[in-house]
């Protein structure tokens, strides 16, 4: 059975003053959906998700929560809560008294607070912090306070923005992890905006991939990995990055001649017009090492950069291609190796509108 719309927009536009910084976004949130808005810096994602807020005032277009026009609705009748990359913190307030704020401007009794912020902090983490001050918590600590003021509101839906950017690196991956248990717990509806396409992939139900204000693709963390629609999806969703080697389909419209060294010509498993230019898209985690007498091709090494568990090797110029091992590597810059592709994930894309061909 589908779950009822949570979020809805309708042809949301957003303009400053000449710059159209959203166009035409459609986006449909069951309720109970962890949502990712991903993209690189300018694309829109803050913009759509304060627009959903009521802290931008939309040029056009349709905004429903809950099956509620809230379009024109100021921010504090749509009942949302937002959790902000800043932390947002009253310096002055404690713990318990930054996340009962919003219920003390209610008018609720004292002792409700104390209980409401009880509970909240058990849920979180933070009953041994509720008398302390911002100043004397860790960055971690401040962001469960964040989150833990927008859970005591109960909200319909639940608004991050790039809340985990202030953090470090381990920090960061335990934050991933607790945020989303947080969600699953409550059975929330949640947007959360990131730059980080990791964040977007491990945390999200459903990842929408803006660029230049437009929704270049949404779907399943997954689908948009195994079948982008784009290039540009292909680029931004993975790490490392996806390869891209300008290529040709040969006549029997079944494999392609790459244009780099070597000249290599694979096989690929669609028919594709015989004789078209081609973008051919390969991820470094699907070419592997092996002997001469079964490589595809080879090139030489130019750079090994290793992490411990993996190690990342750049092969060949012009272009360069990327590989991604977990075996320890026991060649040098200048080896020439020999690289099998695997020919299933092979993706090929317009070079003129960079969509991808099927």
């Amino acid at each position: 059975m589908t779950s009822p719309l949570q979020i809805e927009l309708k042809a949301v536009n957003k303009y400053y003053g000449n710059f159209h910084a959203l166009k035409n976004i459609d986006l449909a949130v069951p309720s109970g959906t962890f949502v990712a808005l991903v993209g690189p810096s300018g694309c829109g994602k803050s913009t759509l998700l304060r627009s959903l807020a009521g802290l931008e005032e939309t040029s056009g277009g349709k905004m429903e929560i809950a099956g509620v026009d809230v379009t024109d609705m100021p921010p504090r009748k749509r009942d949302v809560a937002m959790v902000f990359q800043s932390y947002a913190l009253y310096p002055h307030m404690t713990v318990a008294q930054n996340l009962t704020y919003s219920l003390r401007i209610q008018k609720v009794a004292k002792a409700e607070l104390r209980a409401a912020a009880e509970k909240v902090a058990a849920s979180i983490g933070l009953t041994e912090l509720l008398d302390r001050y911002p100043r004397e918590l860790s960055g971690g600590q401040r962001q469960r306070v964040a989150m833990g003021r927008a859970i005591i509101r109960n909200p319909k839906v639940f608004l991050f923005d790039e809340p985990l950017s202030n953090l470090d690196a381990s920090l960061r991956v335990q934050m991933r992890k607790e945020i989303r248990a947080l969600h699953d717990r409550l059975g929330a509806t949640t947007v959360y905006v990131t730059h980080d396409q990791i964040e977007a992939m491990t945390m999200a139900d459903h990842v929408v991939v803006l660029r230049a204000g437009v929704i270049e693709q949404q779907a399943s963390p997954m689908t948009l990995y195994e079948r982008p629609t784009s290039k540009f999806v292909a680029g931004f969703i993975g790490s490392p990055a996806m390869n891209f080697i300008e290529g040709k389909i040969c006549d029997n419209g079944t494999s392609v001649m790459l244009e780099m060294a070597g000249a290599p010509k694979l096989d690929i498993v669609q028919k594709v017009t015989p004789n078209m230019p081609v973008t051919v898209g390969i991820r470094p985690e699907h070419i592997r090492v092996a002997p001469s007498e079964e490589c595809d091709f080879s090139l030489p090494v130019t750079l090994i950069e290793t992490t411990g568990t993996m190690s990342y090797v750049s092969l060949g110029t012009a272009p360069e291609l990327s590989l991604m091992l977990t075996d320890r590597t026991v060649f040098s810059v200048g080896d020439n190796i020999g690289l099998v592709v695997d020919k299933a994930r092979i993706h090929l894309f317009d070079p003129k509108t960079e969509q991808a061909i099927t």
